[in-house]
């Protein structure tokens, strides 16, 4: 049986707020029978949304009240110095405080990690903290980071992003060995930039199961299990990838109903649609980690439903099952002492 885990969800933050957050926190005690919620934000908006529910759940569902809510296009400095008690810094906090195990927000990004680093801290080691998700491929996933925390990283930063990655990738996917590839425009060794070229000469002498440089394609079709680059390229893919998906879906709607025997097949292939609709839908992957912290941040997209909200929530509960940032700090403490760099 699953671990009690106890999950605090900033329910303000992101593009839709309390009308995403509450249907999500409902459907993940639902399916989560191990799960307790913090609900943090205004507390009579909740209530009054709530209504019987919070009555239903007794003390499996709380609310936080938080007075101030981050909106999407504010700036870290300002929201650190003039939001210390939104809903996203007040869940921030309750980890930090040991009384949730992790976070949820689909708040801010560039506000969600400054105020997570701010509070939290680096796990020893670690310079910066990196976002991890798991993205679709061939074989079911593959992980890639970093997704945008760091435009530019040193080949030193890469590196722990990739001791990172496949010490997570370990704890969550039960892989002993996870592979490890870096990001590059080419699989042979003289091509790529200078971090790129010194991060490779880092991962190939460490006790990682580094296979080398790998391309944009292997993320989907490839064989490894943790790919690592800079989050300027994390980004870029991870949007790319979205806008491939999208064009693929409005596509192939388009090609069956152009006229009435497509019409006709779209019928006939119904089964077919619906499955593959299912294989590429980003809410089921939705839930980047904010890694390298002192405690687990779980990022939700600004744009998330109910559906991509509770798989975050899931993601969340998963880290707190299996330790992630102790696992994690072990790691790296064990592999940079033996450098000789802690």
């Amino acid at each position: 049986m699953s671990k009690k885990v106890t999950v605090a969800l900033d329910a303000m933050s992101g593009d839709h707020g309390l009308s995403e957050t509450l249907p999500a926190a409902l459907v993940s005690l639902t399916e989560l029978p191990h799960l307790t919620l913090l609900l943090v934000g205004n507390e009579q908006m909740i209530r009054d949304q709530l209504g019987e529910q919070l009555a239903k759940w007794g003390e499996r569902l709380t609310i936080i009240n938080a007075s101030q809510v981050v909106e999407m296009d504010e700036t870290p400095s300002k929201v650190l110095r003039s939001k210390k008690d939104s809903s996203m810094r007040v869940a921030i906090n309750l980890v930090k405080q040991g009384s949730a195990g992790a976070c949820v927000s689909s708040g801010n990004t560039g506000a969600l990690m400054a105020t997570a680093k701010f509070v939290l801290h680096t796990i020893p080691g670690i310079d910066r903290p990196a976002i991890i998700s798991p993205l679709p491929s061939h074989k079911g996933h593959t992980h890639v980071l970093d997704l945008g925390a760091n435009i530019d990283s040193s080949a030193e930063q890469l590196y722990q992003f990739a001791l990172m990655g496949s010490e997570l990738v370990r704890a969550i996917e039960g892989i002993d060995n996870p592979t490890v590839g870096l990001l590059n425009v080419g699989e042979e060794e003289m091509k790529g930039n200078q971090q790129v070229k010194e991060a490779f000469q880092l991962l190939s002498d460490s006790p990682l199961n580094f296979i080398g440089y790998v391309e944009g394609d292997d993320i989907c079709m490839g064989d490894v299990d943790v790919v690592v680059t800079d989050g300027f390229v994390g980004n870029i893919s991870l949007k790319a990838m979205e806008g491939i998906t999208r064009l693929i879906v409005s596509s192939l709607k388009q090609c069956f109903s152009s006229n009435l025997l497509s019409k006709l097949s779209a019928v006939v292939a119904m089964p077919v649609l619906k499955a593959f609709k299912q294989l590429f839908d980003v809410r089921k992957y939705n839930g980047a980690s904010l890694i390298g912290l002192r405690g687990i941040v779980i990022k939700s997209h600004g744009s998330s439903d109910q559906i991509a909200i509770a798989n975050a929530i899931k993601v969340a509960a998963v880290e707190i099952e299996n330790d992630v940032p102790n696992r994690i700090s072990s790691r790296v403490e064990e592999i940079l002492a033996a450098r000789g760099r802690v």
